[in-house]
Protein backbone atom coordinates (compact mmCIF):
# COMPACT_ATOMS: atom_id res chain seq x y z
CA UNK A 1 0.00 0.00 0.00
CA UNK A 2 1.38 3.26 -0.87
CA UNK A 3 2.04 5.71 2.23
CA UNK A 4 -0.50 8.35 0.75
CA UNK A 5 -3.44 7.86 -1.73
CA UNK A 6 -6.08 9.94 -2.81
CA UNK A 7 -9.65 9.37 -1.97
CA UNK A 8 -13.42 10.58 -1.74
CA UNK A 9 -11.86 12.68 1.01
CA UNK A 10 -8.92 13.86 0.20
CA UNK A 11 -5.23 13.16 0.69
CA UNK A 12 -5.12 10.04 2.93
CA UNK A 13 -1.95 8.71 4.66
CA UNK A 14 -3.38 5.25 5.77
CA UNK A 15 -0.72 4.28 7.96
CA UNK A 16 -1.02 6.98 10.07
CA UNK A 17 -5.12 7.49 9.56
CA UNK A 18 -4.99 11.22 8.88
CA UNK A 19 -5.69 13.36 5.56
CA UNK A 20 -3.59 16.62 4.31
CA UNK A 21 -6.27 19.08 3.60
CA UNK A 22 -9.31 17.01 2.86
CA UNK A 23 -12.51 18.24 1.36
CA UNK A 24 -14.66 16.26 3.95
CA UNK A 25 -14.97 16.05 7.59
CA UNK A 26 -12.30 13.62 8.64
CA UNK A 27 -11.27 12.57 12.25
CA UNK A 28 -7.68 14.60 12.21
CA UNK A 29 -6.76 16.84 9.16
CA UNK A 30 -2.93 18.67 8.55
CA UNK A 31 -3.62 21.65 6.56
CA UNK A 32 -1.17 23.03 4.35
CA UNK A 33 -2.73 26.34 4.50
CA UNK A 34 -5.43 28.63 5.28
CA UNK A 35 -7.48 29.26 1.96
CA UNK A 36 -11.09 27.89 2.09
CA UNK A 37 -10.70 25.09 -0.65
CA UNK A 38 -7.72 23.66 1.70
CA UNK A 39 -8.41 24.54 5.51
CA UNK A 40 -12.40 23.48 5.60
CA UNK A 41 -14.79 23.13 8.33
CA UNK A 42 -15.76 19.99 9.96
CA UNK A 43 -12.79 17.88 11.21
CA UNK A 44 -12.35 17.11 14.73
CA UNK A 45 -8.87 17.68 14.78
CA UNK A 46 -6.75 19.99 12.34
CA UNK A 47 -2.73 20.25 12.27
CA UNK A 48 -1.22 23.58 11.25
CA UNK A 49 2.03 26.06 10.77
CA UNK A 50 1.77 27.94 13.58
CA UNK A 51 0.45 31.14 11.24
CA UNK A 52 -2.44 29.53 10.07
CA UNK A 53 -3.89 28.62 13.55
CA UNK A 54 -5.64 32.59 13.77
CA UNK A 55 -6.67 32.72 10.28
CA UNK A 56 -8.50 28.85 10.84
CA UNK A 57 -10.10 29.76 13.94
CA UNK A 58 -10.77 32.99 12.85
CA UNK A 59 -12.69 31.85 9.23
CA UNK A 60 -13.50 28.06 10.88
CA UNK A 61 -14.48 29.43 14.38
CA UNK A 62 -12.57 30.06 17.59
CA UNK A 63 -13.77 26.69 19.47
CA UNK A 64 -12.31 24.45 16.54
CA UNK A 65 -9.28 22.00 17.50
CA UNK A 66 -6.03 23.03 16.23
CA UNK A 67 -2.61 22.58 16.96
CA UNK A 68 0.29 24.53 15.75
CA UNK A 69 3.36 23.39 14.58
CA UNK A 70 6.38 25.25 13.33
CA UNK A 71 8.32 25.08 10.28
CA UNK A 72 11.06 21.95 10.49
CA UNK A 73 9.04 20.88 12.86
CA UNK A 74 8.97 16.85 13.50
CA UNK A 75 6.22 14.98 14.71
CA UNK A 76 5.62 11.51 14.60
CA UNK A 77 1.85 9.76 14.05
CA UNK A 78 1.39 6.17 14.37
CA UNK A 79 5.16 6.25 13.50
CA UNK A 80 5.08 8.04 10.44
CA UNK A 81 6.79 11.09 10.48
CA UNK A 82 5.62 14.66 9.26
CA UNK A 83 7.47 17.74 8.94
CA UNK A 84 6.08 21.64 7.80
CA UNK A 85 7.96 23.46 5.25
CA UNK A 86 7.30 26.71 3.85
CA UNK A 87 6.02 27.06 0.78
CA UNK A 88 6.13 30.69 0.06
CA UNK A 89 2.13 30.88 -0.69
CA UNK A 90 0.99 32.89 1.68
CA UNK A 91 1.51 33.62 5.13
CA UNK A 92 1.63 30.49 7.32
CA UNK A 93 1.72 28.26 3.82
CA UNK A 94 3.70 24.88 4.19
CA UNK A 95 4.90 21.74 2.49
CA UNK A 96 4.07 19.04 4.00
CA UNK A 97 6.65 16.29 3.79
CA UNK A 98 5.72 12.82 5.17
CA UNK A 99 8.06 10.21 6.26
CA UNK A 100 7.72 6.15 6.82
CA UNK A 101 10.07 2.94 6.41
CA UNK A 102 12.43 4.69 3.59
CA UNK A 103 9.28 6.13 1.54
CA UNK A 104 9.20 9.91 1.39
CA UNK A 105 6.39 12.15 -0.17
CA UNK A 106 5.76 15.83 -0.01
CA UNK A 107 2.53 17.86 -0.38
CA UNK A 108 2.87 20.90 -1.20
CA UNK A 109 -0.66 22.74 -1.44
CA UNK A 110 -0.41 25.69 -2.76
CA UNK A 111 3.28 27.50 -3.76
CA UNK A 112 5.21 30.06 -5.16
CA UNK A 113 9.15 30.70 -5.75
CA UNK A 114 9.58 34.32 -5.59
CA UNK A 115 9.94 36.01 -1.89
CA UNK A 116 7.01 38.35 -1.54
CA UNK A 117 8.45 39.89 1.33
CA UNK A 118 5.59 38.28 3.30
CA UNK A 119 5.46 34.96 3.87
CA UNK A 120 7.60 32.83 4.71
CA UNK A 121 9.89 32.21 1.35
CA UNK A 122 9.54 28.82 -0.70
CA UNK A 123 12.13 26.08 0.45
CA UNK A 124 12.90 23.17 -1.56
CA UNK A 125 12.65 19.81 0.16
CA UNK A 126 13.76 16.55 -1.36
CA UNK A 127 11.41 13.75 -1.98
CA UNK A 128 10.32 10.51 -4.09
CA UNK A 129 7.15 11.47 -4.76
CA UNK A 130 6.20 15.16 -5.37
CA UNK A 131 2.06 16.90 -5.36
CA UNK A 132 2.14 19.98 -7.06
CA UNK A 133 -0.69 22.17 -7.64
CA UNK A 134 -0.39 23.18 -11.56
CA UNK A 135 -2.93 26.44 -11.31
CA UNK A 136 -0.91 28.10 -14.17
CA UNK A 137 0.72 25.17 -15.82
CA UNK A 138 0.93 26.49 -19.43
CA UNK A 139 3.94 28.21 -20.73
CA UNK A 140 1.96 31.29 -21.55
CA UNK A 141 2.40 31.95 -17.62
CA UNK A 142 5.18 34.13 -16.72
CA UNK A 143 5.45 36.50 -13.63
CA UNK A 144 7.12 39.63 -13.86
CA UNK A 145 9.22 40.77 -10.82
CA UNK A 146 6.86 42.10 -8.06
CA UNK A 147 8.66 45.03 -7.55
CA UNK A 148 7.55 45.96 -11.53
CA UNK A 149 4.09 45.14 -11.16
CA UNK A 150 4.07 47.63 -8.08
CA UNK A 151 5.60 50.34 -9.75
CA UNK A 152 2.95 50.14 -12.21
CA UNK A 153 0.47 49.84 -9.37
CA UNK A 154 1.53 52.86 -8.07
CA UNK A 155 1.92 54.73 -11.01
CA UNK A 156 -1.98 53.98 -11.83
CA UNK A 157 -2.94 55.46 -8.41
CA UNK A 158 -1.46 58.52 -8.95
CA UNK A 159 -2.46 58.96 -12.37
CA UNK A 160 -5.94 58.34 -10.95
CA UNK A 161 -5.29 60.90 -8.37
CA UNK A 162 -4.75 63.26 -10.84
CA UNK A 163 -7.67 62.60 -12.38
CA UNK A 164 -9.97 63.14 -9.16
CA UNK A 165 -10.79 59.05 -9.16
CA UNK A 166 -10.77 56.89 -6.45
CA UNK A 167 -8.13 53.54 -6.88
CA UNK A 168 -10.02 50.10 -6.23
CA UNK A 169 -7.98 47.22 -6.38
CA UNK A 170 -8.99 43.62 -5.96
CA UNK A 171 -7.23 40.81 -4.48
CA UNK A 172 -8.44 37.68 -2.42
CA UNK A 173 -8.66 39.16 1.32
CA UNK A 174 -6.08 36.21 2.69
CA UNK A 175 -2.55 36.97 1.22
CA UNK A 176 -2.67 38.64 -2.04
CA UNK A 177 -4.62 42.31 -0.28
CA UNK A 178 -1.65 42.05 2.39
CA UNK A 179 0.69 42.06 -0.36
CA UNK A 180 -0.42 44.49 -2.04
CA UNK A 181 -1.41 46.46 0.57
CA UNK A 182 2.47 45.88 1.83
CA UNK A 183 3.99 47.06 -1.24
CA UNK A 184 1.67 50.40 -1.99
CA UNK A 185 3.46 53.85 -1.56
CA UNK A 186 1.68 55.12 1.22
CA UNK A 187 3.26 58.85 0.84
CA UNK A 188 0.18 58.70 -2.70
CA UNK A 189 -2.57 59.00 -0.30
CA UNK A 190 -5.05 57.20 2.76
CA UNK A 191 -5.44 53.29 1.94
CA UNK A 192 -9.22 52.23 2.65
CA UNK A 193 -10.08 48.79 3.07
CA UNK A 194 -13.28 46.35 2.40
CA UNK A 195 -14.31 44.56 5.85
CA UNK A 196 -13.61 41.13 4.61
CA UNK A 197 -10.14 42.48 4.00
CA UNK A 198 -9.63 44.45 7.00
CA UNK A 199 -10.95 41.66 9.31
CA UNK A 200 -7.73 39.64 8.15
CA UNK A 201 -5.65 42.44 8.34
CA UNK A 202 -6.53 42.52 12.15
CA UNK A 203 -5.32 38.94 12.38
CA UNK A 204 -2.13 39.00 10.95
CA UNK A 205 -1.23 42.70 12.78
CA UNK A 206 -1.76 40.43 15.85
CA UNK A 207 1.02 38.05 14.57
CA UNK A 208 3.71 40.14 13.43
CA UNK A 209 3.04 41.04 10.52
CA UNK A 210 3.95 44.37 9.73
CA UNK A 211 1.25 45.98 7.00
CA UNK A 212 0.70 50.13 6.70
CA UNK A 213 -2.50 52.13 8.60
CA UNK A 214 -5.57 50.95 6.66
CA UNK A 215 -8.89 52.53 7.17
CA UNK A 216 -11.79 50.04 7.09
CA UNK A 217 -14.69 51.41 4.70
CA UNK A 218 -17.89 52.25 6.62
CA UNK A 219 -21.33 53.62 6.18
CA UNK A 220 -20.25 56.71 8.15
CA UNK A 221 -17.95 57.62 5.63
CA UNK A 222 -18.19 60.65 3.00
CA UNK A 223 -17.54 60.63 -0.59
CA UNK A 224 -14.91 63.63 0.10
CA UNK A 225 -13.39 60.88 2.65
CA UNK A 226 -12.29 59.01 -0.56
CA UNK A 227 -10.99 61.51 -2.48
CA UNK A 228 -7.35 60.40 -4.15
CA UNK A 229 -7.47 57.28 -2.14
CA UNK A 230 -6.84 53.50 -2.78
CA UNK A 231 -9.15 50.93 -1.65
CA UNK A 232 -8.20 47.26 -1.40
CA UNK A 233 -11.29 45.07 -1.63
CA UNK A 234 -12.00 41.18 -2.43
CA UNK A 235 -12.89 40.46 -6.17
CA UNK A 236 -16.52 39.41 -5.08
CA UNK A 237 -16.85 43.22 -4.31
CA UNK A 238 -16.04 44.12 -7.37
CA UNK A 239 -19.34 43.30 -9.18
CA UNK A 240 -21.61 44.44 -5.76
CA UNK A 241 -23.46 47.92 -4.98
CA UNK A 242 -21.21 48.54 -2.18
CA UNK A 243 -18.35 49.73 -4.76
CA UNK A 244 -20.89 52.72 -6.26
CA UNK A 245 -19.98 54.88 -2.93
CA UNK A 246 -16.66 55.53 -4.62
CA UNK A 247 -17.44 56.99 -7.37
CA UNK A 248 -15.98 58.42 -9.61
CA UNK A 249 -13.31 55.76 -9.21
CA UNK A 250 -10.83 53.39 -11.75
CA UNK A 251 -11.20 49.54 -10.90
CA UNK A 252 -8.26 46.66 -11.01
CA UNK A 253 -7.39 43.48 -10.14
CA UNK A 254 -4.64 41.87 -9.41
CA UNK A 255 -4.17 38.33 -10.46
CA UNK A 256 -2.06 35.59 -12.66
CA UNK A 257 -4.96 35.43 -14.79
CA UNK A 258 -4.30 39.37 -16.09
CA UNK A 259 -1.67 37.51 -18.33
CA UNK A 260 -4.40 36.85 -20.51
CA UNK A 261 -5.62 38.80 -22.98
CA UNK A 262 -9.16 38.89 -22.51
CA UNK A 263 -9.55 38.26 -18.74
CA UNK A 264 -9.73 41.94 -17.60
CA UNK A 265 -12.16 42.36 -20.27
CA UNK A 266 -14.49 39.56 -18.96
CA UNK A 267 -13.86 41.31 -15.79
CA UNK A 268 -14.38 44.63 -17.16
CA UNK A 269 -11.70 46.36 -15.44
CA UNK A 270 -9.69 49.29 -15.76
CA UNK A 271 -6.54 47.70 -15.84
CA UNK A 272 -5.29 43.72 -14.70
CA UNK A 273 -1.83 43.45 -13.15
CA UNK A 274 -0.25 40.22 -13.30
CA UNK A 275 0.16 39.33 -9.46
CA UNK A 276 0.07 35.54 -8.49
CA UNK A 277 0.64 33.76 -5.32
CA UNK A 278 1.43 30.62 -7.23
CA UNK A 279 4.01 29.83 -9.67
CA UNK A 280 3.87 30.58 -12.77
CA UNK A 281 5.23 27.86 -15.74
CA UNK A 282 9.33 28.24 -14.97
CA UNK A 283 8.04 27.88 -11.51
CA UNK A 284 6.49 24.92 -11.39
CA UNK A 285 9.19 23.25 -13.46
CA UNK A 286 11.88 24.70 -11.00
CA UNK A 287 9.89 23.15 -8.25
CA UNK A 288 9.68 19.49 -9.27
CA UNK A 289 13.36 19.69 -10.70
CA UNK A 290 14.45 20.79 -6.71
CA UNK A 291 12.22 18.53 -5.39
CA UNK A 292 14.35 15.67 -7.24
CA UNK A 293 10.98 13.42 -6.93
CA UNK A 294 10.79 10.46 -9.66
CA UNK A 295 6.79 10.09 -9.09
CA UNK A 296 5.04 13.61 -9.73
CA UNK A 297 1.30 13.81 -9.13
CA UNK A 298 0.01 17.22 -10.20
CA UNK A 299 -3.41 18.37 -9.26
CA UNK A 300 -6.13 21.54 -10.30
CA UNK A 301 -5.42 24.00 -13.08
CA UNK A 302 -3.98 22.61 -16.12
CA UNK A 303 -3.24 19.29 -14.80
CA UNK A 304 -3.14 17.07 -17.60
CA UNK A 305 -0.76 19.19 -19.70
CA UNK A 306 1.99 19.70 -17.52
CA UNK A 307 1.92 16.35 -16.47
CA UNK A 308 2.29 15.30 -19.78
CA UNK A 309 4.91 17.91 -20.39
CA UNK A 310 6.89 15.93 -17.24
CA UNK A 311 6.43 12.76 -18.69
CA UNK A 312 7.39 13.67 -22.18
CA UNK A 313 9.93 15.98 -21.54
CA UNK A 314 11.72 15.66 -18.30
CA UNK A 315 11.23 11.69 -18.31
CA UNK A 316 9.43 11.61 -14.87
CA UNK A 317 6.52 9.48 -13.89
CA UNK A 318 4.16 12.05 -13.64
CA UNK A 319 0.34 11.40 -13.86
CA UNK A 320 -2.83 14.02 -12.94
CA UNK A 321 -5.29 13.50 -10.14
CA UNK A 322 -8.58 14.30 -9.38
CA UNK A 323 -8.94 16.90 -5.95
CA UNK A 324 -11.48 19.53 -4.91
CA UNK A 325 -8.67 22.01 -4.62
CA UNK A 326 -9.48 25.47 -7.26
CA UNK A 327 -6.10 27.40 -7.25
CA UNK A 328 -6.86 30.71 -8.31
CA UNK A 329 -9.73 31.86 -9.35
CA UNK A 330 -10.29 34.92 -11.66
CA UNK A 331 -14.61 35.21 -10.27
CA UNK A 332 -12.79 35.07 -6.82
CA UNK A 333 -14.60 34.92 -3.60
CA UNK A 334 -12.10 35.63 -0.99
CA UNK A 335 -9.55 33.07 -0.82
Amino acid sequence: MSLLIFNSKGIYCPPAKVYIDPWKPVKKALITHAHADHSRWGMEEYLAHHDSVPIMKHRLGSDIKVQGIGYGEKIQINRVEFSFHPAGHIPGSSQIKVSYKGETWVVSGDYKLEDDGLSAPFEPVTCQNFITESTFGLPVYSWPKQQDTFAEVNAWWRQNQEAGKVSIIAGYALGKAQRILQNLDTDIGPIFTHGAVENTNAVLRGQGYPLPATTLVTQDHKKADFKGSVVVCPPSAMGSPWIKKFSPYATAFCSGWMALRGARRRRAADRGFVLSDHADWQGLNEAVTLSQAENVYVTHGYKDIFARWLREEKGLNAQPVETLFEGESLEGTDD
